[in-house]
């Protein structure tokens, strides 16, 4: 461990990443196999995070709170996520008429940090604020590694499990750094039922939100997407609505503009 970190306090924040969309209510046997920590450690912690009201105990199981949101909601507001991203994205994502999202690397996964809120999408794949998406498989996850630096590019494809979502998950490590460096040369990035059977993913940069870099997406049906005038509008879209965050975001100036 780096000298100066807290050991327990990073053990305390892998808790909450033991909880997903599929796993909401865990035991403590379930947290100490999701987070490789023994049952002694994960028993004190998961109580402390009681303790505070960031999970709740019902019978043998465990599952987040309503509280974890505040960490969440620092950060959506301190860069102005919903007063300058928020419109923008709505309104080009009812010009589209599909649902336009921001996304930024953790780890190994791409998170939404922003998404447009229309409910006259035609299609919602059902994603949300701080849901995660893997990085290889993406638009937005290869779009990211895509404007990333060399050295973590090439750790993340080098490490990162490579698992099968699809019949169609790109599992040749070799084929993943050519995939991603045409995306590179092109400017933008298409996956095709690589996560999801049947879904086509579009992505393009963004400018980086303190120094980290993200990137809009937008994904459709195969079938719609594979019409050529189709894919042209959306990536239209897609660039004019970055360009307009790029003009008009602040991130750094501590209000909005």
């Amino acid at each position: 461990m780096t000298p100066n970190i807290s050991s327990t306090f990073v053990k305390g924040l892998s808790l909450f990443k033991a909880f997903d969309h599929a796993n909401s209510r865990l035991t403590l046997a379930d947290i100490a196999r999701r987070t490789g920590m023994d049952r002694a450690s994960v028993r004190r912690l998961t109580l402390t995070l009681v303790h505070l009201g960031y999970v709740a105990k019902e019978d043998r199981f465990y599952a987040l709170t309503p509280k974890v949101l505040v960490l969440a909601g620092s950060f959506l507001r301190g860069n102005h996520f919903g007063s300058q991203i928020q419109p923008i994205l709505d309104r080009f994502a009812a010009e589209l008429g599909s649902e336009l999202s921001m996304a930024m690397i953790d780890e190994t996964d791409a998170v939404y940090v922003a998404k447009s809120t229309l409910s006259t999408s035609a299609v919602s794949f059902g994603f949300t604020i701080g849901s995660r998406l893997p990085l290889l498989q993406t638009a937005i996850g290869r779009m990211l590694l895509a404007v990333e630096g060399e050295e973590l590019r090439e750790a993340i494809i080098t490490q990162t499990q490579l698992q099968a979502h699809t019949p169609h998950s790109l599992l040749d490590r070799d084929a993943l750094r050519r995939a991603i460096g045409q995306i590179r040369v092109n400017g933008f990035a298409k996956v095709e039922g690589a996560f999801e059977v049947g879904i086509t993913g579009l992505a393009v940069p963004v400018l980086p939100v303190r120094g980290a870099q993200a990137v809009l997406g937008a994904s459709a049906p195969q079938i719609q997407l594979g019409r050529p005038d189709t894919e042209e509008r959306f990536l239209d879209v897609l660039f004019r609505c970055a360009a307009e965050i790029n003009r008009s975001y602040a991130p750094a100036t501590g209000d909005a503009p």
